[in-house]
């Protein structure tokens, strides 16, 4: 139906160019953006959906729903806004931990992640630059003698980890007399030494979760300072050199835009640090 027909049905002429504009939006927002090509978008989603894998081990940049639906968090959000931008759907494969995320990009299980740079997992995943820095530290009992980071790499001390985690493979390079005690996933490595279990004497993780663990139970603290600085960032199965060019660059306009400030913050993480440009 043209201009004039519309009009002769009744259809005021701003009214049709209002609901004209909001088509015309609508298809914009769905449409692929003209700089990404057909090969490229074949390298980013090869299958026709961007398969994200979920790592719900972190709860800085991503959270469960609690309604079950689509997971939370500024990585999910900017793995939607790269959909978007790719024209594609989006598919959600879920991770309690990142370690076993991070040996599934050897499968190609998925196209998209969002986890913690080590050296360990470059072998198989392209890595942007980071987007946001988080902090590694210990969780103690409040009278525990260790006040610093160099207080607990002495003998007969068990540190309670979770399996392949980022800082599982940093402590099990630093620490040369305390021993890890590895469990399934990092909340279950905070619960298992807040329970008092297998004669742990700390817990190690990521601060924000050992901080709420500290303020449900005054007889615990965390340790002021860190042992280590996190560097979480965007990556792709290697292999993918195209799509890993476009991922960094697109990571780094997310952070100057304000985009990854924001999502953190809607998410209740706004303390976390954005990480700076890359150079």
């Amino acid at each position: 139906m043209g201009v004039a027909a519309l009009i002769r049905s009744g259809m005021t002429r701003p009214r049709f160019l209002l609901l004209a504009s909001l088509v015309l939006a609508s298809c914009a927002m769905n449409a692929p953006s003209p700089a990404v090509s057909p090969a490229l978008r074949s390298e980013l989603a090869p299958s026709g959906t961007l398969v994200m894998g979920v790592n719900y081990g972190n709860i800085v940049h991503t959270q469960r729903d609690p309604g079950g639906g689509d997971p939370r968090g500024v990585a999910p959000e900017l793995a939607r806004e790269m959909a978007r931008r790719l024209g594609v759907p989006i598919r959600y494969v879920t991770y309690e931990i990142a370690g076993k995320l991070a040996d599934d990009a050897k499968q190609g299980a998925w196209d998209l992640a969002f986890l913690a740079v080590d050296p360990a997992r470059a072998k198989d995943i392209s890595f942007s630059a980071p987007y946001v820095i988080i902090q590694g530290s210990y969780l103690v009992k409040s009278d525990a003698p260790m006040r610093s980071v160099k207080d607990f790499d002495r003998p007969g001390l068990k540190i309670a980890v979770g399996l392949k985690s980022a800082y599982d493979l940093f402590l099990s390079r630093e620490l040369k007399n305390a021993e890890l005690i590895r469990y399934p996933t990092s909340q279950a490595a905070i619960d298992a030494f807040v329970q008092g279990k297998d004669g742990l004497g700390a817990a190690a993780g990521v601060r924000q979760p050992l901080v709420n663990a500290a303020k449900k139970d005054a007889s615990f603290r965390v340790i002021a300072d860190s042992y280590m600085t996190i560097d979480q960032a965007a990556g792709v199965p290697q292999g993918r050199p195209n799509a890993a060019k476009y991922l960094h660059d697109f990571i780094e306009e997310q952070k100057a835009n304000g985009f990854v400030a924001k999502k953190l913050a809607e998410s209740g993480n706004g303390d976390a640090t954005i990480a700076p440009a890359a150079k």
